[in-house]
Protein backbone atom coordinates (compact mmCIF):
# COMPACT_ATOMS: atom_id res chain seq x y z
CA UNK A 1 0.00 0.00 0.00
CA UNK A 2 1.66 3.19 -0.98
CA UNK A 3 1.48 6.45 1.27
CA UNK A 4 -1.14 8.09 -0.76
CA UNK A 5 -3.13 4.72 -0.45
CA UNK A 6 -2.55 4.75 2.90
CA UNK A 7 -3.41 8.57 3.92
CA UNK A 8 -6.91 7.72 2.50
CA UNK A 9 -7.38 5.02 4.00
CA UNK A 10 -6.50 6.86 7.66
CA UNK A 11 -8.92 9.40 6.69
CA UNK A 12 -11.85 7.45 5.75
CA UNK A 13 -11.13 5.82 9.18
CA UNK A 14 -11.69 9.01 10.99
CA UNK A 15 -14.76 10.22 9.36
CA UNK A 16 -16.47 6.72 9.85
CA UNK A 17 -15.42 6.75 13.45
CA UNK A 18 -16.70 10.68 14.20
CA UNK A 19 -19.98 9.63 12.46
CA UNK A 20 -20.17 6.87 14.54
CA UNK A 21 -19.56 8.73 17.72
CA UNK A 22 -22.24 11.85 16.96
CA UNK A 23 -24.57 8.97 15.62
CA UNK A 24 -24.34 7.36 19.55
CA UNK A 25 -24.47 11.11 21.00
CA UNK A 26 -27.91 11.66 19.30
CA UNK A 27 -29.19 8.04 20.18
CA UNK A 28 -28.44 8.40 23.86
CA UNK A 29 -29.46 12.28 24.01
CA UNK A 30 -32.82 11.57 22.10
CA UNK A 31 -35.73 12.74 23.61
CA UNK A 32 -37.59 9.28 22.90
CA UNK A 33 -34.79 7.67 25.21
CA UNK A 34 -35.36 10.49 28.00
CA UNK A 35 -37.57 9.48 30.74
CA UNK A 36 -39.26 12.39 31.50
CA UNK A 37 -41.59 10.50 34.33
CA UNK A 38 -39.35 7.78 36.27
CA UNK A 39 -41.24 5.09 38.34
CA UNK A 40 -41.54 6.30 41.40
CA UNK A 41 -40.15 5.06 44.88
CA UNK A 42 -42.72 3.17 46.85
CA UNK A 43 -42.20 3.43 50.08
CA UNK A 44 -44.13 1.18 52.43
CA UNK A 45 -44.54 1.33 56.17
CA UNK A 46 -45.89 -1.19 58.63
CA UNK A 47 -48.18 -0.90 61.54
CA UNK A 48 -48.51 -2.22 64.85
CA UNK A 49 -47.88 -5.41 66.22
CA UNK A 50 -45.96 -5.86 62.46
CA UNK A 51 -42.37 -4.76 61.34
CA UNK A 52 -41.53 -4.64 57.34
CA UNK A 53 -41.37 -8.48 56.46
CA UNK A 54 -45.35 -7.87 56.31
CA UNK A 55 -44.77 -5.99 52.93
CA UNK A 56 -42.67 -8.89 51.95
CA UNK A 57 -44.65 -10.20 49.22
CA UNK A 58 -45.69 -6.52 47.86
CA UNK A 59 -42.23 -5.77 48.09
CA UNK A 60 -41.03 -8.80 45.88
CA UNK A 61 -44.24 -8.23 43.21
CA UNK A 62 -43.15 -4.47 42.89
CA UNK A 63 -39.64 -5.06 42.38
CA UNK A 64 -40.21 -7.40 39.89
CA UNK A 65 -41.95 -4.70 38.12
CA UNK A 66 -39.53 -2.57 38.17
CA UNK A 67 -40.05 -0.34 41.27
CA UNK A 68 -37.70 1.17 43.69
CA UNK A 69 -38.78 0.08 47.07
CA UNK A 70 -37.99 0.71 50.66
CA UNK A 71 -39.49 -0.93 53.58
CA UNK A 72 -38.31 1.63 56.69
CA UNK A 73 -38.81 0.41 60.41
CA UNK A 74 -41.74 2.54 62.03
CA UNK A 75 -40.63 2.96 65.42
CA UNK A 76 -44.03 2.48 66.70
CA UNK A 77 -43.53 5.39 69.59
CA UNK A 78 -46.77 7.68 68.47
CA UNK A 79 -47.70 9.41 65.31
CA UNK A 80 -45.26 12.56 66.02
CA UNK A 81 -41.77 10.92 66.59
CA UNK A 82 -42.40 7.82 63.97
CA UNK A 83 -43.68 10.60 61.38
CA UNK A 84 -40.34 12.81 62.73
CA UNK A 85 -37.89 9.78 61.78
CA UNK A 86 -39.49 9.07 58.75
CA UNK A 87 -39.68 12.01 57.53
CA UNK A 88 -35.57 11.70 57.89
CA UNK A 89 -35.77 8.53 55.74
CA UNK A 90 -37.52 10.47 52.91
CA UNK A 91 -35.44 12.92 52.88
CA UNK A 92 -32.85 10.35 51.39
CA UNK A 93 -35.16 9.20 48.46
CA UNK A 94 -34.82 11.55 45.69
CA UNK A 95 -37.50 11.67 43.06
CA UNK A 96 -41.16 11.06 43.16
CA UNK A 97 -42.96 8.60 45.86
CA UNK A 98 -45.51 6.85 46.48
CA UNK A 99 -46.75 6.06 50.68
CA UNK A 100 -48.14 2.94 51.52
CA UNK A 101 -49.60 2.80 54.99
CA UNK A 102 -50.83 -0.49 56.51
CA UNK A 103 -53.22 -0.28 59.96
CA UNK A 104 -51.47 2.67 62.21
CA UNK A 105 -49.11 2.79 59.62
CA UNK A 106 -51.83 5.27 58.08
CA UNK A 107 -51.67 7.65 60.73
CA UNK A 108 -47.86 7.94 59.81
CA UNK A 109 -48.12 8.43 55.88
CA UNK A 110 -50.69 11.21 56.78
CA UNK A 111 -48.48 13.03 58.23
CA UNK A 112 -45.84 12.57 55.74
CA UNK A 113 -48.16 13.96 52.87
CA UNK A 114 -46.71 17.26 52.81
CA UNK A 115 -42.96 15.92 51.93
CA UNK A 116 -41.19 16.75 49.21
CA UNK A 117 -42.18 15.10 45.99
CA UNK A 118 -44.42 12.33 47.32
CA UNK A 119 -47.68 11.93 44.81
CA UNK A 120 -50.10 9.40 46.41
CA UNK A 121 -51.24 7.45 49.29
CA UNK A 122 -52.15 4.16 49.68
CA UNK A 123 -53.88 3.09 52.50
CA UNK A 124 -54.30 -0.89 53.03
CA UNK A 125 -56.64 -1.79 55.78
CA UNK A 126 -55.43 1.28 57.42
CA UNK A 127 -56.36 4.45 59.75
CA UNK A 128 -57.15 7.62 57.72
CA UNK A 129 -57.13 10.56 60.11
CA UNK A 130 -57.42 14.50 60.31
CA UNK A 131 -55.62 17.21 62.43
CA UNK A 132 -56.80 16.81 66.01
CA UNK A 133 -57.76 12.81 66.14
CA UNK A 134 -56.50 9.80 67.27
CA UNK A 135 -55.81 6.22 66.41
CA UNK A 136 -57.65 5.31 69.41
CA UNK A 137 -61.17 7.05 69.02
CA UNK A 138 -61.07 6.38 65.12
CA UNK A 139 -61.00 2.82 66.23
CA UNK A 140 -63.65 3.23 68.76
CA UNK A 141 -66.03 5.21 65.96
CA UNK A 142 -67.56 1.92 64.93
CA UNK A 143 -68.19 -1.29 66.20
CA UNK A 144 -65.77 -4.16 65.26
CA UNK A 145 -62.63 -3.78 67.06
CA UNK A 146 -61.15 -6.74 68.82
CA UNK A 147 -57.91 -4.80 69.63
CA UNK A 148 -58.73 -4.45 73.41
CA UNK A 149 -57.48 -5.43 76.96
CA UNK A 150 -58.64 -8.91 76.45
CA UNK A 151 -56.56 -9.55 73.42
CA UNK A 152 -53.25 -7.91 74.27
CA UNK A 153 -51.08 -7.78 76.91
CA UNK A 154 -49.09 -4.75 78.43
CA UNK A 155 -45.54 -4.32 79.28
CA UNK A 156 -44.33 -1.82 81.16
CA UNK A 157 -40.87 -0.61 81.66
CA UNK A 158 -39.03 2.85 83.00
CA UNK A 159 -39.99 5.23 80.21
CA UNK A 160 -44.13 3.81 79.72
CA UNK A 161 -45.87 1.39 78.74
CA UNK A 162 -45.85 -0.76 75.57
CA UNK A 163 -49.35 -3.19 73.77
CA UNK A 164 -48.35 -6.17 72.04
CA UNK A 165 -50.97 -8.48 70.77
CA UNK A 166 -51.55 -12.15 72.95
CA UNK A 167 -50.47 -14.96 70.40
CA UNK A 168 -53.75 -16.77 70.38
CA UNK A 169 -55.49 -13.43 69.65
CA UNK A 170 -53.19 -12.38 66.89
CA UNK A 171 -54.17 -15.34 64.86
CA UNK A 172 -57.93 -14.14 64.61
CA UNK A 173 -57.82 -10.88 64.72
CA UNK A 174 -55.08 -9.95 62.54
CA UNK A 175 -54.59 -13.09 60.04
CA UNK A 176 -57.96 -15.14 60.08
CA UNK A 177 -57.55 -15.92 56.27
CA UNK A 178 -53.85 -17.18 56.66
CA UNK A 179 -52.28 -20.73 57.25
CA UNK A 180 -52.11 -21.76 60.82
CA UNK A 181 -48.90 -21.62 60.72
CA UNK A 182 -47.51 -18.23 58.93
CA UNK A 183 -50.14 -16.57 61.41
CA UNK A 184 -47.43 -18.64 64.44
CA UNK A 185 -44.60 -17.01 62.80
CA UNK A 186 -46.40 -13.45 62.74
CA UNK A 187 -47.58 -13.85 65.93
CA UNK A 188 -44.33 -14.21 67.17
CA UNK A 189 -42.45 -11.55 65.30
CA UNK A 190 -44.45 -8.96 66.19
CA UNK A 191 -43.08 -5.57 67.63
CA UNK A 192 -45.10 -3.72 70.56
CA UNK A 193 -46.66 -0.24 70.13
CA UNK A 194 -46.65 2.05 72.53
CA UNK A 195 -49.40 2.44 74.51
CA UNK A 196 -49.57 6.27 73.97
CA UNK A 197 -49.40 6.23 70.34
CA UNK A 198 -53.09 5.51 70.78
CA UNK A 199 -53.99 8.62 72.63
CA UNK A 200 -51.93 11.09 70.58
CA UNK A 201 -53.42 13.52 68.22
CA UNK A 202 -53.05 13.68 64.94
CA UNK A 203 -50.67 16.77 63.50
CA UNK A 204 -51.52 17.13 60.05
CA UNK A 205 -54.43 16.11 58.01
CA UNK A 206 -53.38 15.04 54.09
CA UNK A 207 -53.78 17.54 51.48
CA UNK A 208 -57.00 17.65 50.30
CA UNK A 209 -55.42 17.58 46.44
CA UNK A 210 -53.45 14.66 47.08
CA UNK A 211 -54.58 11.16 45.25
CA UNK A 212 -55.51 9.08 47.63
CA UNK A 213 -56.44 5.10 47.26
CA UNK A 214 -58.18 2.31 50.22
CA UNK A 215 -58.24 -1.45 50.80
CA UNK A 216 -60.58 -2.15 53.10
CA UNK A 217 -60.67 -5.98 53.82
CA UNK A 218 -64.13 -7.01 54.87
CA UNK A 219 -62.92 -9.63 57.26
CA UNK A 220 -60.62 -7.01 59.28
CA UNK A 221 -61.04 -7.71 63.05
CA UNK A 222 -57.89 -5.32 64.00
CA UNK A 223 -60.46 -1.94 62.56
CA UNK A 224 -63.65 -2.26 62.14
CA UNK A 225 -64.22 -2.42 58.30
CA UNK A 226 -66.99 0.20 58.57
CA UNK A 227 -64.56 2.44 60.19
CA UNK A 228 -62.03 2.08 57.05
CA UNK A 229 -64.84 2.35 54.90
CA UNK A 230 -66.02 5.35 56.55
CA UNK A 231 -62.60 7.28 56.91
CA UNK A 232 -61.59 6.46 52.85
CA UNK A 233 -64.58 7.84 51.93
CA UNK A 234 -63.99 11.34 54.07
CA UNK A 235 -61.00 11.71 52.58
CA UNK A 236 -61.99 10.88 48.92
CA UNK A 237 -60.21 7.81 48.23
CA UNK A 238 -60.70 5.40 45.90
CA UNK A 239 -61.51 2.71 47.07
CA UNK A 240 -60.75 -1.63 46.51
CA UNK A 241 -63.23 -3.77 48.67
CA UNK A 242 -61.92 -7.01 49.57
CA UNK A 243 -64.39 -9.73 51.04
CA UNK A 244 -63.75 -12.09 53.34
CA UNK A 245 -59.51 -11.05 54.01
CA UNK A 246 -58.25 -10.22 57.27
CA UNK A 247 -56.20 -7.23 58.67
CA UNK A 248 -53.01 -8.75 56.69
CA UNK A 249 -54.62 -7.92 53.58
CA UNK A 250 -51.52 -7.35 51.77
CA UNK A 251 -50.42 -10.71 52.85
CA UNK A 252 -53.35 -12.79 51.78
CA UNK A 253 -53.75 -10.76 48.56
CA UNK A 254 -50.34 -9.31 47.71
CA UNK A 255 -51.77 -9.11 43.97
CA UNK A 256 -54.19 -7.13 44.87
CA UNK A 257 -52.47 -4.98 46.89
CA UNK A 258 -50.01 -4.54 44.33
CA UNK A 259 -52.59 -3.68 41.71
CA UNK A 260 -53.81 -0.88 43.52
CA UNK A 261 -50.74 0.92 44.81
CA UNK A 262 -48.76 0.71 41.03
CA UNK A 263 -51.92 2.20 40.10
CA UNK A 264 -51.33 5.11 42.24
CA UNK A 265 -48.08 4.95 41.04
CA UNK A 266 -49.01 5.67 37.38
CA UNK A 267 -51.66 8.07 37.53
Amino acid sequence: MNRLRRALVASAGLVLLATGATAATATTNSPATIDKHPKPTIVLIHGAFADGSSWNKVTEKLQRDGYQVVVPANPLRGPGSDSSYLAGVLAGIPGPKVLVGHSYGGAIITQLASAPDVKALVYVAAFVPQAGETVGELNAKFPGSEINADTTNTITYAGGADLVMRPEAFRTVFAADLPRSEQSVLGASQRPIAAAAFTEPIARSAPAALPKYAIVPSGDKAIAPAGELWMAQRAGARIVKVEGASHLVMISHPGTTTKLIEKAATR
